[in-house]
């Protein structure tokens, strides 16, 4: 059963931004500027009777001032009515808006909280403010202008002064919708480049863990090996009263020997860390499967019984072989090796090696066990990053012990042709 992403609303904060300083004294200036321009063209147009049409009869002066003062007077409340808009939007725009029948200066902050309420997006209400708005101008056409102008003018001017408070009432709300619009593209634009920055800084904090992975691997497979070496002939001087001054200066060289070569392996394996500033350093190459001979050599030279069968190999094609995949075998017998010292020593230890490209190679590492499941023993985490080294080379990995006493590590690597 599939699922719905749904978006995320989008935050008031961006779709109704609280406005400090200058961005809402020029708002406000805007609005007032407005009303203020229409009193006084009222004013004026009052003051010049010829301007407006016939009339009837002119109105009492005390009509004419009371309607201008009480215009002036709904305007400057309904402008201070503004800052509560946010809280209060459609109370505040139908306030506004009623407060136009009768007064045009408060028809500067009516629009503007008109603007205000359509940013909200909700359709009940528009249509409660714009029913505000079409009655408050309908009165205004046809009872409160007649009255206090004394004007007699034709229907059509009337129709006229209608069509323009709608077209007014709809750019009012269209511009609302506009600006709510651009405010929700702003927010998801704003969303996506912090989602962005997240999955990148998560990516790079994934990519330094794989890479702080793959070197404590390194690690582990070159120290490993070299420090049992140290551990083994350290444990003969500790425990062997036989040794004659030649053999013990010589299996002090041999652990010298070991201990240099773990320190010189563990600065190969840091090199994945050298100065980016100096891209020109050169890494020293890893091990590969044509360092398997050396490395049991050394097996050897430390007291172990190793031997080597290599007789289906195809050892001219290993040079073509992935550096990947040969670099997981090594890693594979030198990992086996040093499990055979650590929990096997002194016992014969056999490394098969066999395959062919457009096969697969194999490699298996045979030795009788001293420690049983039955005895408690589990193995470290090297077989099973050695697993998983597999795996990702495209491989596979097993290990156990047999029926016949013996534990054995065998791994199968593609060779492509």
């Amino acid at each position: 059963m599939s699922s719905v992403v749904v978006a995320p609303p989008t935050p008031d904060v961006w779709l109704h931004p609280r406005w400090r300083g200058w961005s809402r004294a020029w708002r406000y200036l805007l609005a007032a500027g407005l009303g203020v321009a229409l009193w006084m063209a009222q004013v004026v147009a009052l003051a010049m009777p010829e301007a407006v049409g016939e009339t009837a009869s002119p109105p009492p002066d005390e009509v004419v001032g009371g309607a201008i003062v009480l215009d002036l007077a709904l305007g400057v409340a309904t402008l201070a009515l503004l800052p509560l808009r946010r809280r209060y939007p459609l109370a505040i725009a139908v306030a506004a808006t009623a407060a136009t029948a009768v007064s045009v200066v408060a028809v500067g902050p009516a629009t503007f909280a008109i603007v205000s309420l359509a940013t909200w997006r909700r359709g009940r209400w528009l249509v409660v403010a714009g029913l505000t708005w079409l009655a408050a101008t309908l009165y205004s056409t046809f009872v409160h202008v007649p009255r206090v102008w004394a004007t007699s003018t034709s229907p059509v001017t009337h129709l006229t002064d209608v069509l323009i408070g709608v077209l007014v009432l709809a750019v009012t709300i269209g511009t609302g919708h506009g600006i709510a619009t651009r405010r929700e593209l702003v927010a998801s634009l704003h969303a996506r480049a912090q989602a962005a920055e997240r999955e990148q800084a998560l990516a790079a904090e994934v990519a330094r863990e794989a890479e702080r992975t793959r070197i404590a691997r390194e690690m582990h497979d070159v120290l490993a090996h070299r420090i049992s070496l140290v551990a083994l002939h350290a444990g003969a001087l500790a425990y062997r009263d036989d040794l004659s001054r030649e053999q013990v200066v010589e299996t002090a060289g041999t652990i010298a020997a070991a201990a240099h070569a773990a320190l010189a392996e563990l600065r190969d394996v840091l090199g994945v860390l050298r100065d980016p500033s100096q891209p020109d350093a050169v890494e020293r190459p890893q091990p590969t499967l044509q360092e398997i001979p050396a490395l049991v050599a050394e097996a050897r030279e430390a007291g172990a019984e190793v031997s080597l069968d290599t007789g289906a190999l195809a050892p001219e094609a290993t040079r073509d072989l992935a550096a990947s995949v040969s670099r997981t075998a090594f890693r594979v017998v030198q990992e086996a090796l040093t499990n055979a010292r650590k929990h096997a020593p002194r016992q014969p230890v056999e490394i098969v090696l066999a395959g062919a490209p457009g096969g697969a190679l194999a490699v298996e590492v045979r030795n009788r066990a001293l420690l049983t499941v039955g005895a408690g023993h589990r193995p470290g985490v090297g077989l099973v990053g050695l697993t998983e080294r597999a795996t990702l080379a495209g491989g596979e990995l097993e290990h156990g012990y047999q029926a016949d006493g013996t534990f054995v590590v065998r791994a199968r690597l593609p060779w492509p042709a």
